[in-house]
C-alpha cells in the first residue's frame, strides 16, 4: 500500500510540474520589456503644439499631451498607439522601439455650423408624432427609427425641433454603439438648441468613444447650478467614470462621493446604490480590497431593498469581486442566490446573451469557482448545466468557455478520456464561433453601410435647406464619418485575424499539452526502448523510400498506442483485449525482425476468454525479452510460441517459449547499463504482480525457466491466471 501511495504522489508531482511549465510558457508570451515612449503632437502647417490629446496604448496605458504638445507613455514593442482628439482624425501607430515620435496632423479650422431657417408648418402634430415613433423603435429597429428621424427633419419647423430630432438620432446611434456618429449628432443638436441634457449625453458619448479629455471638458463646462438633482448626480457619476477609465482613482472617488452626497440628500435611492458600487470598484482597482468590500456590502444591502433585477445585478458584481479576491465560498453563495432570482425575473423579462443576468453565465462561474477550490465533484454538474443552457440559447461564447473549463476539470480530476472528449468539443465550438464571428462582421458591415446611407440622406436633407456654409460642413463631417467607419471596419477585420491566429496558436499549444500527457501515460505502460526502436524503424523505411511499409508500420503502431492508452488506468482488463494487444505487439516485433524468428499464437478452443481478466501489458515485457535478448542474437532463424490453455475451470495458463540463446548467454552479452535496465524492468514487473496479488488474493502467478537443454537453451515463461 505504501508503494502505491508513493507512485500516486510521484504521478501528481509530474502533472503539477507540467501545468506549471505550461503556465510559465503562457506568461512568457507577454514578457516583452516595457519602455518609455516620448512624443509630441503638432499641427502640420503651423507646427503649433496641440494640448489635451488622448494618447492610449492597447495594453492599457493612458496619458494626454501637455501644454506644449509633448507626452510620455509606457509601452512594449508591437503595441498600438492611438492618438485621438476632437479636431482631427484618429491616428494609429505601431510601436517598434523607444524612438521619439512626432505626430503632425491637420486639425479642423472650425466647428460644425448650422444656420437657422424659418419653415412653414403644414401639420403641427406631425413632428411630435414622428419623434415619438422614432423613440418607440429606437431599441428594436435602428433603420426604421432613423427613417422616422429623416421624416421628422423634413417636418421640422424650428431650430428647437431640429435640435430635438438630432438629439434622438444621437440616442439611436448611442444605443447601437455607433459612438462616433452619436457624438456628431449630439454636437449638431447643441448647435441648434443648447441644453444641459444633451451636453450630458455628449459627454457620455465622448467617454464611450474614448475621447476622455473632451468628455472631461464637457462635464466641467456645464453650469451645475442649472442642473436638476438627478442631472447633477449623473454629472458627478460621469466624471467618476472618466477618471476611473483614465486610472485617476482619487479623482474618481472624489467625484463619486460628491454625487453620493447629492443622491443621499435628495433620496435618489437608485443612484445611492450605483455610486456605492462604483466607489467599491475604484477601491478594488486601487488594490484596497477591505474598503472595496465595505462599499460592496452597502450597495448589496441597498440593492436588495430595490427591485429584483437591480438586486441580482449587484449580487453578480459583488460575486465578481469575491472571485477576484479568491473568496470562492462567498462567490458561490451569491451566485446561487442570484440564479434563483433570475428564474423569477425571467418570467417577466427576457435577457439577451450579452447580459450578465443569464443562467448559463452564472452556472459557468459557479462551476469555475468550485474548480478553483478543486472541488471537481461539484464543479462538473454546474459546468454541464451551463453548457446545456448555453446550447439552448445559442450562447457560443459561454458554451465554449464552459466546455474548455470542463475539459480542464476532468483533466485535473484524472478523467483523461472525458477531458479529451470535452476538449474536442471545445475545438469544434471554437471553429463554430469563428464562423459565427465572420457572419457577424459581414452583418455589421451591412448594418453600418445602411445606417451611413440613412445618415447621408439626413445630411442631404439638411443641406437642401439652402444653408451653403452648413452644407459645406455637413459634407466634411460626412466624409470624416465615412473614413472613421472604414477604418473601424478595417481595424475590426485585422483584430479578428489576430484573434483567429492567437486562438489557433493556443489550440495548438493545448493539443501539444494533451499529447504530452498521453505520452506520459504510455511511458508508464510500455518499454521506452520499443518506442525508440520502432521510430528508428520508421525512419529507416522513410530513408529507403519505402513509404508503403512505413505507413503500414505506423498504422499498426498507432493502434497499439491507442490500446495501451485506453487500458492504462485499469488494474485488470478482459483477457480478450490483452490477446488483441499481444497479437498487435508481436506482429510489430516480427515486422522488424522477420529474418530472426517466426511466431505462432495458439488459443485453446475450449477457453471461455470472456470469463478471465488480466493486468494490462503484463505479457508484453516477456515477449520483448524473448525477442531482444534471446532470438535477436540467434545465428539461425528462431521460433516464438505463445500458447493459451485452460488447465481447469478456474484458471488458465499462458506459456511463452522461445528457442533463443537463453538468459545466461544473453546476460553475458549485455553491457552493465543493459543489465541494470533489464533488471529494473523485470523488477518492476515482479513488484507489480506482487502488489496485484496482495490486493486481489494471488490472482496471477509467473514462472520462468530454460526452455530446452540444448546450446541455445531458450526461455520458457508460464503465466497462470485465476478467475475472479
Amino acid at each position: 500500500m505504501k508503494l502505491i501511495l508513493k507512485q500516486i504522489r510521484f504521478i501528481c508531482a509530474l502533472l503539477c510540474t507540467t501545468l506549471l511549465l505550461a503556465q510559465e510558457n503562457s506568461k512568457n508570451l507577454n514578457s516583452q520589456p516595457r519602455f518609455t515612449v516620448r512624443g509630441s503632437v503638432v499641427e502640420s502647417d503651423t507646427k503649433n503644439p496641440i494640448p489635451n490629446v488622448n494618447i492610449e496604448v492597447n495594453g492599457g496605458s493612458y496619458t494626454t499631451t501637455d501644454d506644449i504638445g509633448n507626452f510620455r507613455i509606457e509601452a512594449r514593442k508591437g503595441d498600438e498607439l492611438t492618438i485621438k482628439h476632437k479636431d482631427f482624425e484618429t491616428v494609429y501607430y505601431t510601436i517598434q522601439s523607444n524612438e521619439r515620435i512626432k505626430v503632425e496632423v491637420q486639425p479642423s479650422t472650425s466647428d460644425i455650423q448650422y444656420s437657422k431657417k424659418k419653415y412653414s408648418r403644414i401639420n403641427p402634430e406631425l413632428f411630435k408624432s414622428l419623434i415619438d415613433s422614432a423613440e418607440t423603435h429606437l431599441k428594436k429597429d435602428a433603420k426604421k427609427s432613423i427613417q422616422f428621424i429623416e421624416k421628422a427633419l423634413g417636418a421640422s419647423n424650428s431650430s428647437k425641433e431640429n435640435g430635438e430630432a438630432f438629439e434622438v438620432l444621437g440616442d439611436i446611434y448611442l444605443h447601437w454603439k455607433q459612438y462616433d456618429l452619436a457624438v456628431s449628432n449630439y454636437r449638431i443638436s447643441l448647435q441648434n438648441r443648447s441644453t444641459n441634457m444633451v451636453k450630458l449625453k455628449l459627454a457620455s458619448a465622448y467617454k464611450l468613444n474614448k475621447n476622455y479629455q473632451e468628455s472631461l471638458q464637457i462635464y466641467n463646462g456645464i453650469n451645475k447650478s442649472e442642473l436638476s438633482n438627478w442631472q447633477l448626480v449623473e454629472l458627478y457619476e460621469g466624471l467618476g467614470d472618466v477618471n476611473l477609465l483614465t486610472k485617476s482613482y482619487q479623482a474618481a472617488i472624489n467625484a463619486y462621493n460628491e454625487g453620493l452626497k447629492v443622491a443621499k440628500k435628495h433620496l435618489i435611492s437608485p443612484k445611492v446604490t450605483d455610486l456605492n458600487s462604483k466607489i467599491a470598484q475604484v477601491y478594488n482597482a486601487k488594490g484596497e480590497t477591505q474598503k472595496a468590500e465595505g462599499f460592496f456590502n452597502e450597495s448589496l444591502k441597498l440593492a436588495n431593498s430595490q427591485n429584483k433585477k437591480r438586486a441580482v445585478e449587484e449580487k453578480i458584481k459583488v460575486a465578481d469581486f469575491q472571485n477576484e479576491t479568491n473568496n470562492y465560498s462567498s462567490e458561490i453563495q451569491l451566485r446561487k442566490e442570484a440564479l434563483k432570482q433570475i428564474k423569477d425575473i425571467q418570467k417577466d423579462s427576457v435577457f439577451n446573451n450579452e447580459s450578465a443576468l443569464t443562467p448559463q453565465k452564472q452556472n459557468y462561474k459557479i462551476g469555475n469557482a468550485y474548480a478553483s477550490q478543486r472541488d471537481y465533484v461539484n464543479a462538473i454538474p454546474y459546468l454541464k448545466k451551463s453548457i446545456e443552457e448555453a446550447d439552448t440559447k445559442e450562447d457560443l461564447i459561454v458554451q465554449k468557455d464552459a466546455t474548455r473549463k470542463l475539459s480542464e476539470v476532468y483533466r485535473d480530476a484524472g478523467e483523461f478520456d472525458k477531458a479529451l472528449t470535452a476538449y474536442q468539443s471545445y475545438v469544434d465550438l471554437v471553429d463554430k464561433q469563428y464562423t459565427k464571428k465572420e457572419q457577424e462582421i459581414s452583418q455589421a458591415a451591412r448594418f453600418s453601410k445602411d445606417i451611413v446611407a440613412k445618415q447621408n440622406r439626413i445630411l442631404s436633407l439638411e443641406s437642401d435647406r439652402a444653408l451653403s456654409e452648413s452644407k459645406y460642413q455637413l459634407n466634411l463631417e460626412q466624409a470624416k464619418r465615412q473614413k472613421i467607419i472604414i477604418y473601424s471596419l478595417i481595424g475590426g477585420v485585422v483584430l479578428l485575424l489576430v484573434a483567429g491566429f492567437l486562438m489557433f496558436k493556443y489550440i495548438k499549444q493545448q493539443r501539444l499539452a494533451n499529447n504530452l500527457l498521453a505520452l506520459k501515460s504510455l511511458r508508464s505502460q510500455m518499454n521506452p526502448h520499443f518506442i525508440f526502436n520502432a521510430l528508428n524503424s520508421v525512419n529507416s523505411f522513410i530513408a529507403s523510400n519505402d513509404e508503403r511499409t512505413a505507413n503500414k508500420y505506423l498504422t499498426d503502431f498507432s493502434l497499439l498506442m491507442r490500446a495501451v492508452l485506453e487500458n492504462s488506468e485499469e488494474d485488470f482488463i478482459p483477457l480478450e483485449k490483452e490477446i488483441a494487444l499481444l497479437e498487435l505487439y508481436t506482429k510489430l516485433e516480427h515486422f522488424r525482425f522477420q529474418d530472426k524468428f517466426d511466431y505462432k499464437i495458439t488459443i485453446d478452443e475450449n477457453i471461455h476468454i470472456n470469463d478471465f481478466v488480466i493486468p494490462p501489458m503484463l505479457l508484453q515485457p516477456y515477449i520483448e525479452n524473448a525477442v531482444w535478448h534471446g532470438l535477436r542474437y540467434k545465428k539461425v532463424k528462431g521460433k516464438l510460441d505463445i500458447a493459451i490453455t485452460q488447465s481447469n475451470s478456474d484458471e488458465i495458463k499462458i506459456t511463452i517459449t522461445d528457442d533463443g540463446i537463453g538468459h545466461q548467454k544473453s546476460k553475458a552479452l549485455k553491457t552493465e547499463h543493459q543489465k541494470k535496465q533489464n533488471s529494473k524492468g523485470m523488477g518492476n514487473i515482479k513488484k507489480r504482480v506482487a502488489i496485484l496479488n496482495e490486493m486481489y488474493k494471488d490472482k496471477v502467478d509467473v514462472f520462468i525457466d530454460d526452455f530446452q537443454d540444448e546450446e541455445d537453451s531458450g526461455t520458457k515463461v508460464v503465466v497462470t491466471l485465476k478467475k475472479d
